[in-house]
């Protein structure tokens, strides 16, 4: 005799909704979408396929028949990540939203446990605006695998504001692999991504945090972060080949908010550490690449901070190394490089 699965919808509504942003993914998106299989109703799973030309769609398709209850497909013209989350997002009838990478996956076990935690909250109308969880990166070749968590910067197992956060390291930055988010404080903030644009993931976490009220952080690994394929958008070479749409990025959150206007002191301390390691990030790659065109994009994305956004490049320079960024210098450059690749070994990414 086959149980039935615990119902833990909200009002007829999903707890949570997973979206699965999936371009030519046929290859390895099996074990994402199996890892949201879990034995409980209240889950819906969104697979966007955003024009793909391999059997994407076609093995989308077989799992919205398989779980017809679970799982929903959206076929779409190619538009980038950004644009498949943002379809996600559209179509969400979750109380919170969850982005899952197609070569990512989700611990089961900690899923069921983040699952049951949002629903017995939502039982007593208690919500929160972000929920974050730790991460793993599953980097290839790699034994000992690296986990990225909270402990030292956040509460652990309480409601909190961003009064309550401590110093964040470069490596414990809030990503999306780390973030749950509201469905409805999402579109309150009135996200956007441009499409056909990499590395929009960075405003997805970003532009919603003056937003972000409520905080609440269980300590559960529940993303698993494969680093490993050639043409990942996070492998060195390939950032490097689309530098423009770093920079491009970079440029948006630079424009997205004032951070004079950021009340809590906290929060605005966290915010221009972010905007200092993209600004850290783009200034090393375009460094790695040395030619000259690279070498006056990263003079130009400085001069753009600082003469349009003079209160942006007050904090920014205060921030992670912010004068030894701008060194122009052999030496200095070769600080910068050197001050990149210690980062890359000792945190595991790209």
């Amino acid at each position: 005799m086959n149980k039935e699965k615990p119902d833990v919808s909200i009002n007829n509504r999903p707890i949570l909704t997973i979206a699965i942003p999936c371009y030519n993914s046929e290859k390895y998106m099996d074990r994402a979408i199996r890892s949201t299989i879990i034995p409980v109703n209240g889950i819906e799973v969104i697979i966007v396929d955003d024009g793909s030309t391999d059997k994407t769609a076609e093995k989308a398709d077989s799992y919205q028949r398989q779980y017809p209850d679970q799982i929903r497909v959206i076929h779409q013209e190619n538009g980038g990540h950004g644009d498949a989350v943002m379809t996600g997002l559209k179509n969400a009838r979750g109380l919170y939203y969850k982005v899952l990478d197609s070569d990512d996956w989700l611990s089961r076990k900690a899923l069921m446990a983040t699952v049951g935690f949002l629903t017995s909250n939502a039982q007593v109308e208690q919500y929160f605006d972000m929920l974050i969880c730790d991460y793993v990166y599953e980097k290839v070749g790699v034994k000992r695998k690296r986990r990225v968590n909270y402990k030292q910067v956040m509460p652990v197992r309480t409601t909190f504001t961003w009064s309550s956060i401590g110093r964040f390291k470069p490596w414990e930055n809030i990503l999306m692999h780390s973030v749950i988010y509201r469905t409805e404080l999402l579109h309150k903030c009135k996200l956007d991504m441009p499409k056909h644009t990499f590395y929009v993931d960075n405003i997805y976490v970003y532009h919603p945090l003056p937003y972000v009220k409520n905080l609440y952080y269980l300590d559960v690994d529940l993303y698993h972060y494969y680093i490993g394929r050639n043409d990942q958008s996070v492998n060195e070479q390939v950032m490097m080949g689309r530098i423009d749409q770093q920079l491009l990025v970079t440029r948006l959150l630079i424009e997205d908010h004032s951070l004079r206007n950021i009340e809590n002191r906290k929060l605005r301390r966290y915010m221009s550490e972010y905007l200092a390691v993209m600004m850290a990030v783009s200034t090393a790659f375009l460094i790695k690449i040395g030619t000259k065109e690279s070498l006056a994009k990263r003079d130009e994305l400085w001069s753009y901070l600082k003469n349009e956004y003079p209160i942006q490049y007050k904090y920014v320079n205060h921030r992670f190394l912010g004068h030894a960024l701008q060194m122009k210098s052999f030496l200095g450059e070769r600080i910068i490089k050197l001050g990149y690749e210690v980062a890359q070994k000792m945190m595991g990414f790209n």
